[in-house]
C-alpha cells in the first residue's frame, strides 16, 4: 500500500509540473501589457524594458521557470498587476476561495443525495414510469447545453419561485438556484452510473443463485446489489467532487458570486498573468488531487483490489 501510495504520488507530482510548467511558457507568449498593466500608457519604451527586465521576463524561459518554482517552494505566487495592483496572488485567491469550496461541495452533497437514490430507484424499477421519467432527465441534462438551462432557471425560477437572482453572502436563499444548477450535472451522472452498476449487479449469476435459495430480497439488494455496485461508483467520487468546484465558473459569473471561478474570468480578460498562473495551478492540483484520492477509495471499498509492488490498481 505505501509503495502504491508513493508511486502515485510521484506520478502526481510530475503531472502537475507538466501542466504548470505548459501553461507558464503559454502565458510568456501573452502580450507583455498584462505584466505592466494600467501602467503601460505612463510609461516610455525605455522604462517599460527596465520595469519587465526587474521582473525577469528578459531572462532565458529555463531561468523564469526556476525562479517561479523557487518562489513557489516559497509559498510565494507572485503579485497581481492589473486585478488588484502589488497585491500578492495568495492573498486574492485566500479570499475567494472559501465561496468556490462552499458551492462546489454543497452541490455535490445535493447531487449525491438525490442521484444516488434515484439511481438505486431506477434500477429496482426498471422499465417502470420512474426509470423512464429518470432516463429523461439524464438524457436532457447530457443533449443540452449547460448554459442553456443555467440562463432558463435564472430567468424563470426566480420569478415563478420569488428567489433572488444574483448572490448576496447575507442572503442564505441566494444560494439555492446556484446550488441547484451545479447540482444537476452530477445528480445525472449518479443516478446513471448507479443504476448502469445495479443493473449489471443484478442481472448476474450469484443473484440469481441467492434469489433461488430464498434470500430475502432486501439483505439481497443491500448487502450485495448495492455494495459492489457502488464500488466501480467510489472511484469517480472524489475526482467529481473537486471538478465540481473547478466548475463553477460559469455559474460564479452568471450569479456573481465572489469565488475563484470569477476571478479567473477577470483575471484572463486583465491580462494579469500572474492571477491565471496561481489558478491553474490551485485548479490543476486540485484535479490531480481527486484522481489520486479516487484510486485509493476504489481499492478501500474493494478488498479484492491489490496495491502491493508490482500489482495494478486496477
Amino acid at each position: 500500500m505505501l509503495w502504491y501510495i508513493g508511486k502515485r504520488l510521484l506520478q502526481s507530482i510530475v503531472t502537475l509540473f507538466i501542466i504548470v510548467t505548459i501553461v507558464f511558457g503559454l502565458l510568456r507568449l501573452m502580450p507583455e501589457e498584462g505584466y505592466l498593466g494600467a501602467a503601460a500608457e505612463k510609461m516610455s519604451p525605455e522604462q517599460q524594458e527596465i520595469y519587465l527586465s526587474n521582473l525577469g521576463l528578459r531572462d532565458p524561459l529555463i531561468v523564469q521557470l526556476g525562479n517561479f518554482y523557487a518562489s513557489l517552494l516559497q509559498g510565494d505566487l507572485g503579485t497581481s498587476v492589473t486585478y488588484r495592483t502589488d497585491v500578492p496572488v495568495t492573498t486574492i485567491i485566500s479570499e475567494k476561495i472559501m465561496y468556490s469550496l462552499f458551492l462546489g461541495l454543497g452541490a455535490v452533497a445535493l447531487s449525491l443525495i438525490v442521484g444516488v437514490p434515484l439511481g438505486i430507484l431506477m434500477a429496482q424499477m426498471k422499465g417502470r414510469w420512474l426509470d423512464r421519467l429518470g432516463t429523461g432527465y439524464i438524457v436532457f441534462v447530457v443533449a443540452v447545453p449547460a448554459a442553456v438551462y443555467y440562463i432558463f432557471i435564472q430567468m424563470y425560477i426566480t420569478e415563478i419561485f420569488n428567489l433572488p437572482m444574483l448572490f448576496d453572502e447575507y442572503n442564505p436563499i441566494s444560494w439555492l438556484l446556484p446550488l441547484t444548477s451545479m447540482a444537476l450535472a452530477p445528480t445525472a451522472s449518479y443516478a446513471m452510473w448507479m443504476r448502469r452498476y445495479m443493473v449489471d449487479e443484478l442481472n448476474k449469476d450469484y443473484i440469481k443463485l441467492a434469489r433461488a435459495k430464498g434470500v430475502k430480497e432486501r439483505t439481497l439488494m443491500f448487502k450485495h446489489v448495492m455494495r459492489n455496485a457502488f464500488i466501480p461508483l467510489a472511484q469517480y467520487l472524489p475526482a467529481t467532487i473537486l471538478f465540481t468546484i473547478m466548475g463553477s465558473i460559469y455559474i460564479e459569473s452568471l450569479y456573481s458570486i465572489p469565488g475563484m471561478g470569477g476571478l479567473l474570468v477577470d483575471a484572463i480578460q486583465r491580462q494579469d498573468n500572474a492571477v491565471v498562473q496561481g489558478l491553474v495551478l490551485i485548479f490543476s492540483s486540485l484535479g490531480i488531487i481527486g484522481l489520486f484520492l479516487g484510486d485509493l477509495a476504489m481499492a478501500l471499498v474493494d478488498p479484492r483490489i491489490k496495491l502491493g509492488k508490482g500489482e495494478s490498481v486496477r
